[in-house]
């Protein structure tokens, strides 16, 4: 006895469209009430700060005072650090692609390897960024325990010196080898110089010795009273380098360069892996070597997409805030920074600061900052997307 198959009904044409045609719809708004939600929080922010955009506020330091705040030491902080960051993280989120995509290995156990190594960038991608903000303490900051964090073990671009002020006011120095030597004792022909390297030989009088010689109109140049005491300073020049590298810009860029490693590693690998495998076929073919393909063909066609990559790699180092508290733990400082070791604070943690206070009107200083931070992300961006678009080549 056959058995007889029951065929579906058709299913409507029309019912179709409509269910296309309602999805597409559903996808419209969504889209919109996204876009018009976050244009509506922008111009709400902008009307807000506008009142305090202006070259005090970008050339300031921050106050006690909302009229008087401004957002220099935080900006350039922000800038040095995240400068930093993309020096580090995008050559070597890349070159581990490269490797990883480029270069798998054949034997078992270095597959094996392989696969363990691609698995940990997948879940560090997902790791909290506090997390890495200890991380960056222990290893930057501290060392590992190495040394202290007050007293760096190798330091270099840094001189040493005591400092003296004579009864005119100049301010007369004398060099020494190292933080650790003894202080200068103050008695008669020290040779020491001013600013300028113009030599002096100071002169320790006592109070009655100064009044005899203002009596007499002596050259006081030189001239220090007994009992001042010599205070040690230094001079650190702008590639000046430490280890442990201490609470400073480096310390941060390194430790944001922790936080956006995977997402560059992971979008280097999409973009290394969406090149067809028959350039790679072709150019092997022709006798290149691997690095050469890479080189030659595979990496100037993944260029694109490893810039988007890293752009939102750049877009999410900007807005961290803590990693750079633990890091940093600045808010009220009143210089940009120097050097790579000098401290430092960001923006993400002012506007913190400033959001937090009880006055209406740093509400409104949060805002501008926001602004500024705003206008700073978009200025990477918009530099990550003019390289993206002049390297850019068709396959």
């Amino acid at each position: 006895m056959s058995e007889t198959r029951t065929t579906p009904p058709p299913r409507s044409k029309l019912g179709r469209m409509l269910k296309n045609r309602l999805f597409v719809v559903l996808c419209i708004i969504s889209a919109s009430t996204a876009v018009l939600i976050l244009g509506i929080l922008l111009v709400s922010i902008f009307v807000r700060g506008v009142e305090h955009l202006d070259g005090d506020f970008l050339s300031g330091v921050p106050s006690r005072r909302p009229s008087n705040a401004g957002i220099m030491p935080a900006m350039f902080g922000t800038i040095w650090v995240c400068l930093a960051c993309a020096l580090f993280a995008i050559p070597l989120g890349v070159g581990t692609a490269i490797l990883l995509e480029e270069f798998k290995p054949k034997t078992v156990f270095l597959a094996r390897l392989h696969s363990f190594v691609q698995l940990n960038i997948t879940n560090l991608a997902g790791v909290p960024s506090i997390v890495y903000g200890v991380l960056g303490l222990t290893a930057f900051v501290q060392l590992f325990g190495v040394g202290t964090t007050g007293r760096p073990f190798f330091e270099i671009g840094v001189q040493y010196y005591d400092q003296v002020v004579d009864v005119e006011g100049t301010q007369l120095w004398y060099d020494v080898d190292d933080a650790d030597a003894p202080v200068m004792t103050m008695v008669d022909d020290v040779s020491l110089h001013d600013r300028h390297g113009n030599p002096f030989t100071i002169n320790v009088v006592t109070e009655e010795e100064l009044t005899a010689l203002r009596a007499e109109g002596a050259s006081l140049a030189g001239v220090v009273l007994a009992g001042a005491q010599p205070q040690r300073m230094n001079d650190k020049s702008w590639w000046y380098l430490r280890l442990p590298l201490g609470r400073g810009v480096l310390a941060g860029g390194l430790t944001l360069m922790l936080v956006v490693l995977p997402i560059v590693i992971i979008a280097s690998q999409e973009s290394l892996r969406a090149v067809p495998d028959s350039l790679r076929q072709g150019a092997l073919a022709l006798g290149g070597t691997r690095w050469q393909v890479v080189r030659g063909i595979t990496l100037p066609a993944a260029v694109p997409g490893i810039m988007t990559g890293a752009i939102l790699a750049m877009s999410r180092a900007i807005g961290e805030a803590a990693p750079i508290l633990v890091i940093a733990g600045i808010v009220y400082i009143t210089f940009a920074p120097q050097h790579l070791m000098d401290d430092f604070t960001a923006m993400p943690l002012q506007i913190f600061n400033w959001a937090g206070r009880p006055r209406e009107d740093f509400h409104d200083v949060a805002a501008a900052g926001i602004v500024v931070l705003l206008v700073v992300l978009l200025t990477f961006n918009a530099t990550a997307v003019f390289i993206r678009q002049k390297f850019q080549r068709s396959l």
